[in-house]
């Protein structure tokens, strides 16, 4: 359904209620956008609806209005513990913004109980607010849902309130299955009656998409909502009002451009995406330090508490810098974002998109610039062609302060900028490699010493994928890096602590070094691991020589050992109870035992 053109809301064949009308009203929104006028009379008349609209063309409203005017031509009045409209987002800031918006109607419909459940805290903390207050419409992410409907034992039977379910709501359907909740979204589908209402809402309909509409879809109405003027055989993803732009600089000045651009644009607000979290938290605390009067956050997927407060603090300031990850790239409505700027290119070209829609949205302008190093400027022909994108160049300023040596002395004044660095470019490293046009983004091509320099680093870490590589153009401090210290004096007094204990078990050993010093941090573990399962092997190889009497005697003393530990039998009893085997072979098997813990 193509070249929807926009209208009143009193134009809409179904007549709104006065309440839903006043609260448009409220919120400024005299008029619908296409996605609105499209969809709005096709949910509402009982249709399965698969929409696809450009990012930013008010795709909120286009299943708000209509769950509650359903709800509201029910027969029967909901309950308190009757669920009758489920909303299922991919992210927390998403979903919050969607209560919010639901809020402002539902605050004239006294009658409808809503309820936000999301990860980031207790559990049981939603299973008593359900039980208290109810849940007319649910507003969920798919991992605490879930959860919820597992509840039978903690006194909520989720799978019987939600009997009386009309309508499902799955927005940025997409990003959904991208985040890996299949399986959830499969489990939760399974508690819910078939005789509903289903609307799939995204900017992107891919194949997964498409294999989720047959599914959960009972001949569904697609959708699908150009930009107004855009001709038909266009697809353009981006509003028409986003100006997109690109900068082609090395990976040592890339830096040092963002700063200063920042910085010619205080008084306005800005998303800066990175690849990864690692990333955030470090070029996070570097824009800190070196842009004054400007407020600077953070915000990515690893955090846990702190996500909910940082993202509706930052919604309601007027200016500021948000560092964040991709979990900000998605159905996000902050008001009056001017610039998205990504720092890093997004892992997938649907990605670019959502990230660019964070401004420019209902019908308002906004401004996006990607930086790209010169190896990867193919990469703006395939945005034009794969996704419709068009972009204008962005010359690097000139005359722009060398910021790199402030960042490394901010690594050599406390260990955690130093490690946070280290990480950051490991963890880019690694992102790199995994990016989806492998054929632009190429770990091969990429010049390793500029990205250190950078990256502000103080020396090359050790990881796969710079082994047996040699660097001339990257010259290390000559610093022992071993020395710097913690500006936290708990921190540093632990790492110190640790470093004693290093220390005597060398001693204590000799020769034989159990510590390797800056051992790649990012195979620690899978070399842990391995290590278990040869000393697990070689102990089996071993023990393959005891006599099967003795072995018997042997699992006795295991199991007797295990009582003891638990505190079922006393040391007297222990003793009494050893079996004959021979007291050399016994000794040694319990010293292993209790070595192994």
């Amino acid at each position: 359904m193509e070249a929807v053109t926009e209208g009143s809301w009193e134009s809409l064949p179904v007549a709104l209620s006065p309440g839903v009308l006043r609260a448009l009203r409220e919120l400024g929104f005299a008029r619908m956008t296409p996605v609105q006028s499209a969809t709005i009379p096709l949910f509402m008349n009982n249709k399965d609806v698969a929409a696809e609209a450009v990012t930013g063309s008010g795709k909120t409203l286009a299943f708000v209005i209509p769950i509650l005017e359903i709800l509201l031509r029910r027969e029967e009045k909901l309950k308190k513990m009757q669920v009758g409209a489920i909303i299922i987002t991919p992210t927390r800031e998403l979903a919050i913004q969607i209560d919010e918006v639901l809020s402002h109607f539902t605050k004239h419909f006294p009658r409808f109980s809503q309820i936000l459940l999301i990860g980031g805290r207790n559990p049981m903390e939603d299973v008593e607010k359900f039980k208290e207050h109810g849940g007319n419409i649910i507003v969920a992410t798919p991992g605490r849902l879930e959860d919820l409907f597992r509840r039978k034992a903690d006194g909520l039977d989720l799978a019987s309130c939600v009997k009386s379910l009309d309508i499902l709501v799955l927005d940025e359907a997409d990003r959904l299955l991208d985040m890996g909740f299949e399986a959830s979204l499969n489990a939760i589908l399974d508690f819910l009656p078939k005789q509903r209402r289903t609307g799939l809402f995204s900017a992107t309909q891919t194949q997964e998409v498409e294999n989720l509409v047959r599914a959960g879809l009972r001949n569904p109405v697609r959708i699908s909502v150009k930009e107004k003027g855009v001709a038909a055989s266009n697809t353009q993803k981006t509003p028409t009002r986003l100006e997109n732009y690109y900068m082609i600089c090395k990976a040592d000045e890339k830096f040092n451009q963002l700063v200063h651009f920042l910085r010619q644009h205080k008084q306005e607000k800005h998303l800066v995406f990175f690849s990864t979290c690692a990333c955030v938290e470090y070029y996070g605390k570097a824009l800190e330090s070196l842009i004054k009067q400007v407020k600077i956050m953070s915000i990515h997927g690893k955090m846990k508490h702190k996500r909910n407060k940082i993202f509706t603090e930052f919604r309601k300031l007027p200016g500021g810098i948000l560092v964040c990850t991709d979990v900000m790239a998605r159905g996000i409505d902050i008001p009056e974002v001017h610039w998205v700027l990504q720092y890093d290119p997004p892992s997938s070209a649907s990605a670019f998109v959502h990230r660019c829609g964070r401004t420019a949205r209902i019908g308002n302008v906004g401004s996006a610039l990607v930086f790209l190093l010169p190896m990867e400027e193919s990469y703006i022909n395939f945005l034009s062609i794969n996704q419709k994108c068009p972009m204008q160049e962005m010359k690097p300023q000139t005359n722009v302060l060398d910021l790199l040596p402030k960042l490394q002395s901010m690594a050599l004044a406390d260990r955690a900028v130093f490690e946070k660095g280290m990480k950051a470019f490991v963890s880019y490293v690694q992102a790199y490699a995994k990016h989806e046009c492998n054929l632009i983004f190429r770990i091969k091509d990429l010049d390793f010493a500029s990205l250190a320099k950078g990256f502000a680093l103080l020396k090359m870490p050790k990881m796969p994928e710079l082994r047996g590589k040699c660097f001339p153009d990257f010259t290390p401090v000559t610093v022992n890096t071993d020395s710097i210290s913690f500006k936290d004096k708990n921190r540093e007094k632990q790492r110190q602590k640790q470093l004693e204990q290093q220390r005597k078990e060398r001693e204590e050993n000799g020769a034989k070094k159990k510590f390797i010093k800056n051992k790649a941090w990012s195979k620690q573990k899978a070399k842990r691991e391995k290590k278990k399962k040869v000393t697990a092997k070689r102990k089996c190889e071993e023990g393959s020589d005891i006599e099967d009497e003795d072995m018997e005697e042997l699992l006795n003393d295991t199991r007797l050992l295990k009582r003891l530990k638990k505190g079922k039998i006393s040391e007297e009893e222990f003793e009494k109870r050893l079996t004959g085997s021979q007291s050399r072979l016994k000794a040694e098997t319990v010293a292993d035992l209790e070595s192994e813990g």
